[in-house]
């Protein structure tokens, strides 16, 4: 039936035969049953560590040998993921313009060495599946009229009425080329290298269904599905979330429940907040999404020192379905995207963030409007220097503050994802933006490596006292059933100076009371605000305090976290 909805004018039998030959080829079979959604694909163990291939160089290594030996020495028994960003041959926008789907970048490493870190570690790949290279070798053969790839590419008109389509950035769409075929205008969702293609054409879906059985035979687990809500295009449309998008989202889940492998799928759709939970469809498409949300009003929270907005969200997300989760994470080696807020804050809100971060040194993306004017995208910036001050500016609270960020994010119902430059405590690298001409650049540093492990050996640098402590309480996360990415979740209402949940074990019988201060103060709530049962014994994991001798109130120090636990 999906194949029917996505291309009604094809013939059917042949379109499945091709599917199936595509996804399971030389002879494989799919398993007889498909796998029931529920939640064994994760526990309270999992979490994942985000990086690019090349985070670490010392100009004599392979960059994916030292990411093995820092994943392997340092992360080990504390992270069970790792998602690697696009490590195959690209032209820009740092991987996300890929040449070649079945290679790895040499300049990175070799297949082995992705298949190094995927035998110790839950490995995340990327399917950019919205747009490849104009120097691609498909894009090559689009331009020499070879088919299939005269039709791999979509093409649309000037005259074509697109005042509707949804833009994230600022350039115009369309790109005029010469083929072999005349004059054509190809679309560009992201830049004039990234061209998009054209799934109105099922060869390219089964090109793309291929692409993905490789990655899995070279030991990728998770899937995150690149900007994946762009790609079904209609010109006099939005050319966002169109039905045929998540049919071919529903497709990809379908295939995936029939593997062998336990394979999981995660979108990347950097909307607003009702858009993005529509991805995980009736159980049926998405296994986990993106909590986007989750960046902008976590700044605007610590930058503040309010929970106002932050408590008022998370009391309407709904607990995800079986066999589905969040995916928690506080920066990205994009940026802290906006459009996540709409609706969530006000324009003066998301104003006073932005004038904040930029006095830190943080730099502003825009997005293209349909009545030609722009606003705001993306704040471009390192998570470490963003929380350096408040709105009333820097203070001495810049670690404490940040930490209280990353636990936050550790707590909450999902499975948390940390980019490697929070768990570093890596600063704005302006040489970076100056030396490319790309903002993104200041969150994309590479490290040398040696000068890394010299940092994280001394105790006194703000790397080694961020990584320990954050590795420290991860650590502890792992251990408690509460923390299941399933758990129940319920919204405490503590005041606005307070952030604070409620988790449950699946079995009952275990509790956390997460609570955060988000102020710069000393403060403290009344015991009996929490209900801690009686004749039990409570207390604060990250302390280790004994709780239940309390009486009166429990103090919380300057954006000190507590999981009080019994």
């Amino acid at each position: 039936m999906l194949l029917l909805s996505i291309y009604p004018e094809h013939d059917q039998a042949a379109l499945l035969d091709q599917t199936l030959s595509a996804f399971w080829p030389d002879g494989e079979q799919p398993k007889r049953r498909g796998r029931v959604p529920g939640n064994a694909l994760w526990n309270e163990k999992d979490s994942y560590v985000i990086t690019y291939g090349n985070s670490f160089v010392n100009g004599e290594h392979k960059p994916l040998d030292l990411l093995f030996d820092f994943l392997d020495g340092h992360l080990k028994d504390i992270t069970t993921g790792v998602h690697i960003l696009p490590f195959f041959p690209y032209t820009s926008d740092d991987g996300f313009a890929i040449t070649d789907y079945y290679a790895v970048d040499s300049g990175l490493g070799a297949w082995e060495d992705i298949g190094r870190i995927a035998g110790k570690f839950r490995l995340m790949s990327d399917l950019v599946i919205n747009h490849c290279s104009s120097l691609s070798g498909y894009f090559s053969e689009y331009l020499l009229g070879h088919p299939p790839y005269d039709k791999f590419f979509f093409e649309a008109s000037p005259d074509d009425d697109l005042s509707m389509v949804v833009r994230p950035r600022a350039h115009p769409l369309l790109r005029q080329v010469e083929t072999a075929n005349g004059t054509k205008h190809v679309w560009c969702t992201f830049s004039h290298d990234q061209v998009d293609f054209n799934f109105s054409n099922p060869e390219v879906l089964f090109e793309f269904l291929r692409i993905l059985r490789f990655h899995i035979s070279k030991g990728v687990q998770t899937l995150r599905l690149d900007a994946i809500a762009f790609l079904w295009k209609e010109p006099g449309s939005p050319s966002i979330h169109l039905r045929q998008t998540h049919e071919i989202v529903r497709l990809i889940r379908l295939l995936a429940d029939y593997t062998r492998e336990p394979l999981v799928l995660l979108t990347e759709t950097n909307v607003p907040n009702t858009e993005n939970l529509s991805y995980f469809g009736n159980r049926n498409e998405a296994h986990m999404i993106y909590n986007f949300s989750l960046p902008p009003l976590l700044l605007h929270a610590l930058l503040h020192g309010t929970s106002r907005h932050l408590n008022a969200w998370q009391m309407t997300m709904p607990p995800a379905q079986l066999g589905c989760t969040y995916f928690n994470f506080t920066a990205s080696h994009d940026g802290i995207g906006m459009r996540p807020a709409e609706g969530l804050l006000s324009e003066e809100d998301i104003g006073r963030v932005i004038e904040t971060v930029q006095k830190f040194g943080g730099l502003l993306s825009m997005r293209k409007m349909p009545d030609g004017g722009t606003r705001p995208y993306e704040i471009n910036i390192a998570l470490f220097d963003a929380l350096k001050g408040t709105i009333a500016g820097v203070d001495e609270w810049n670690v404490e503050r940040f930490l209280c960020s990353q636990i936050i994010a550790m707590g909450l119902e999902g499975i948390p994802g940390f980019y490697i430059h929070s768990l570093l405590a890596t600063q704005n690298d302006h040489d970076g933006v100056e030396k490319s001409g790309h903002n993104r650049a200041i969150n994309r540093h590479r490290w040398h490596y040696p000068d890394l492990l010299e940092q994280l050996d001394d105790p006194a640098s703000h790397h080694a006292r961020v990584f320990n402590a954050l590795t420290g309480v991860l650590e502890k996360r792992s251990k408690q059933p509460a923390f299941h990415p399933n758990a129940t979740q319920f919204t405490l209402q503590l005041g606005d100076q307070f952030f604070g949940f409620w988790r449950q074990s699946m079995d009952r019988a275990q509790s956390i009371f997460a609570i955060h201060n988000l102020t710069n103060d000393t403060v403290a709530i009344p015991v009996m605000s929490l209900n801690l049962i009686g004749g039990e014994k409570w207390t604060d994991l990250i302390s280790c305090e004994d709780i239940a001798g309390v009486t009166g109130e429990i103090e919380f120090a300057p954006y000190q976290c507590r999981w009080i636990t019994n």
